[in-house]
């Protein structure tokens, strides 16, 4: 599901291009992104823990009953799974934008935005399989994705790919970690609590059966979204119904397409 909506956010953005005034360029030739930040980051932590609370029922909820004592299991598994993964997210990201901010300023930033987009992305990386990995393992693929969203969203910028809300190096990068994660961290007991007869467990238990089928899902998703979405915002963008118009652009959706404005347009 992540990875399906994270790369139909990478070709949408790749087809639409950046925002005006998103991309410079250093004397160095390096290309360089200026921050478009948001009016609100209480709003911003207000979503994330809205999200972090819904993704509760989402990955517990998937059991569909509890009557059973093994579905039972597998739903305590998942919910304490889910803590420990956007918990260990938040911490990696954290951590890693302020080493990386030091090397580059000499000054240690703590930032929270990156922490909460951390958070999303361990929620993102633990979902897949939230239900059949030891407490370690949720906390391993959690903090893999915190490092996993700062790379690719210091990718994006580097390939000149304007990600608004970053929804491609969350969802699209931790979905793929994600599905690969199950390959190699699901344990055989939780496995065979809903399914009696699964032969197979994640590398680290088992032969590399499951991975191979993960990776060749995730091949499948990524091949299919591409044929399907690629000419869909071709033809968009060939018909002018993808982009708002320059002027409109400039001068704020938020006036051109709704008639008000940001607060922030006031100062």
């Amino acid at each position: 599901v992540h990875t399906t909506g994270g790369l139909t956010a990478l070709i949408a953005a790749a087809v639409l291009g950046p925002r005006k005034g998103r991309f410079y360029y250093d004397d160095d030739g390096r290309r360089c992104a200026n921050d478009f930040p948001g009016h609100s980051v209480a709003l911003k932590v207000l979503g994330v823990l809205i999200l972090w609370f819904g993704w509760y029922g989402f990955n517990t909820g998937s059991v569909y009953y509890i009557t059973n004592k093994n579905q039972a299991l597998l739903a305590q598994n998942a919910a304490v799974n889910t803590t420990l993964a956007a918990a260990s997210g938040t911490i990696s990201a954290l951590l890693a934008k302020a080493w990386f901010a030091e090397r580059e300023t000499g000054e240690t930033i703590f930032s929270l935005t990156d922490a909460l987009m951390g958070c999303l992305s361990g929620l993102v990386s633990i979902t897949g399989g939230c239900a059949y990995m030891e407490s370690w393992a949720s906390i391993v693929v959690g903090f893999v994705s915190g490092l996993l969203y700062l790379t690719g969203s210091r990718l994006m910028v580097r390939i000149g790919i304007d990600d608004a809300v970053d929804a491609i190096p969350c969802h699209m990068i931790g979905g793929i970690w994600g599905s690969i994660a199950v390959g190699l961290f699901a344990a055989p007991t939780y496995l065979s609590a809903s399914h009696v007869q699964a032969g197979y467990a994640g590398l680290f238990y088992s032969n590399g059966n499951l991975l191979a089928s993960q990776l060749m899902g995730t091949v499948f998703v990524v091949g299919w979204v591409s044929v399907l979405m690629v000419p869909f915002f071709a033809i968009l963008h060939y018909l002018g119904w993808l982009r708002a118009d320059s002027l409109e652009e400039i001068v704020g959706l938020d006036v051109s397409y709704h008639g008000g404005i940001h607060q922030g347009d006031t100062d």
